[in-house]
């Protein structure tokens, strides 16, 4: 009899434009694995129920927004960083249940390697849980302060904690092109879809600073990028998106991410788009 098929999934909502199946069937296919990964549309309130739910030939959870606070708490066991970074976007199963971790740090710090950023101060725009992780690649790469720009500054206040937790000053500014202060880096983490449609504000961002990321990738480029590529600066590739995915595929796996394989098949649907 032939064995049962293992699953995963990318949770969230909207989901459609997630290219996370992309790299994980062809992280799959490179392995040799006869599994399936596919897309759920889920929010955070529906996470726990749905993933108490599964059956055991799923082996893990890729976890986007609104559903990475959602999966910290959920789960039976955490990683150190996932509790520092205070969300989670990968659930793994183990033998006892559920382990969450946050290997959107790893995406973060390879994306500030690949934009050039360096020196003390960065703006991060947006305070949901993407910018967490965010903050985490700053600390760790000597970063000492961050300007954490959104609208309001009630909603900045768990961004701003974290920001601290990591040894950062922190500081909220409104999201709107006056308030705008120079800095070493801007990292976007807002979604491409909710980024403010707004030219004096996309101005003043890609001005603000000779190093530019934006971890959304779709559509690509985004706004921020598309602005400081016309002034030059330096700013994120679009397959760096992968980065995050890499430790999820040896996770779910247990066995080394076949790094190239999963870069060529999203630099792939991108042609395709």
């Amino acid at each position: 009899m032939r064995p049962v098929t293992r699953r995963a999934a990318v949770l969230g909502t909207p989901i459609a434009h997630s290219l996370s199946p992309v790299l994980h069937n062809a992280a799959f296919a490179a392995l040799g694995l006869d599994w399936t990964y596919e897309r759920v549309e889920c929010d955070a309130e529906a996470l726990p129920g749905l993933v108490a739910g599964l059956g055991p030939e799923w082996v893990g959870l890729s976890v986007t927004m609104p559903g990475k606070f959602a999966a910290l708490e959920f789960a039976d066991e955490r990683t150190d960083r996932a509790v520092t970074v205070g969300s989670a976007n990968t659930l793994v199963r183990t033998g006892s249940g559920w382990l969450a971790d946050c290997t959107d740090v790893d995406g973060a710090a390879g994306l500030l390697d690949e934009c050039g950023a360096a020196g003390d101060t960065a703006i991060v725009v947006g305070a949901g849980g993407t910018a967490r992780p965010v903050f985490a690649a700053l600390a760790d790469r000597g970063f000492t302060g961050t300007t954490v720009l959104a609208r309001s500054e009630e909603r900045a206040q768990g961004a701003l904690a974290s920001a601290e937790t990591f040894g950062l000053t922190a500081a909220w500014a409104p999201l709107a092109a006056a308030a705008v202060p120079q800095a070493d880096v801007v990292v976007s983490t807002l979604p491409g879809s909710a980024q403010p449609d707004g030219f004096p504000l996309m101005d003043a961002l890609s001005s603000a600073a000779p190093a530019v990321a934006d971890v959304a990738y779709d559509p690509w480029p985004t706004l921020l990028v598309a602005a400081a590529e016309s002034k030059g600066a330096h700013r994120r590739r679009p397959d760096d998106a992968a980065a995050p995915a890499y430790r999820q595929a040896e996770w779910f796996t247990g066995r080394p991410a076949p790094r190239e394989a999963m870069a060529a098949a999203l630099a792939a649907s991108r042609e395709v788009s």
